[in-house]
């Protein structure tokens, strides 16, 4: 059984994960922004699960520092780490300010790195860890009326990649799943564009994006198979998988859009593999144990 970190384990996959992780017998730390105020109950209902709680705020180096260094004292050791915080974003890009896409990246990017680098020390020195991206399909094509979102899971996506290589031969594996578009509460908290005088030019089109949404709304009902809690199953089922083993990316999608994907996944793997072996450097494709 691991001892697994996971940011905003609150609602949507996070908690849902949570919960998961502690039917399948592994020790889990949640960690949530504003433990003593909106997320208190959040917070409290996690802790009467079990759940060890750290304050974290992806985008404050200290709070990362301090949130990671209390969930290390909490449970011994860090053998997972799910980067699961997110922020979503809908509307015509021109709209979305250089400060929305700041905090976009600030939480999908920059938090992610704030995490991993505040935990690999422990991992390299135990020479073994598994990080898990929560990336998305939108990650993997450009989606539009997703403001600065696609373009941050796009980033996020090529920082799990260089992680995988770097790390492979101190034991350390970087993993990405990639859920298609779920019903849960991170639709609710899109973030919309700040400067809205920038979208009257485009006419009809602006009008798009909402219309968009809505229908995204009523593929769901149309599609009941896709069950947020289908990502959270994936979630476990990789870190149960032996080390080694574990594939780099897993879709976790019912409403075809993944299907469609997967032959592009595997063919970038291809790729990949061809150029690295051009470069002699195949083998930190194959994590060292």
């Amino acid at each position: 059984m691991a001892n697994v970190l996971i940011t905003g384990a609150g609602s949507g996959f996070g908690r849902l994960t949570v919960e998961a992780l502690l039917r399948a017998g592994h020790t889990v730390t949640g960690s949530l922004r504003d433990t003593s105020g909106r997320n208190h109950d959040n917070a409290c209902s996690l802790a009467a699960l079990g759940v060890e709680i750290v304050e974290i705020d992806v985008t404050n180096d200290t709070s990362v520092r301090q949130g990671v260094g209390n969930a290390l004292e909490a449970m011994g050791s860090i053998d997972v780490v799910i980067n699961n915080a997110g922020v979503g974003a809908l509307g015509l890009q021109e709209g979305f300010t250089a400060e929305d896409w700041q905090r976009i990246f600030d939480v999908n990017v920059f938090g992610v790195q704030r995490i991993n680098r505040a935990v690999l020390p422990h991992m390299k020195s135990r020479g073994s860890g598994l990080l898990v991206q929560i990336a998305s399909l939108t990650g993997r094509l450009s989606i539009p009326f997703q403001g600065p979102y696609s373009p941050s899971k796009w980033a996020a996506e090529a920082q799990a990649e260089l992680y995988r290589v770097e790390l492979s031969q101190l034991g350390v594996e970087s993993c990405v799943v990639e859920p298609g578009g779920m019903p849960t509460e991170f639709l609710a908290r899109l973030m919309r564009p700040s400067d809205e005088s920038r979208l009257a030019s485009y006419g009809a089109v602006g009008e798009l994006p909402e219309q968009f949404f809505a229908g995204f709304e009523q593929a769901f009902i149309d599609n009941p198979a896709q069950d947020p809690q289908l990502v959270a199953d994936a979630i476990v089922d990789l870190i149960a998988k032996p080390a080694g083993e574990r594939p780099f990316r897993t879709i976790v999608d019912e409403m075809g859009l993944g299907a469609e994907v997967a032959p592009y996944n595997e063919h970038l793997e291809q790729i990949t593999r061809r150029i690295y072996a051009m470069f002699g450097i195949n083998h930190l494709l194959e994590v060292k144990h």
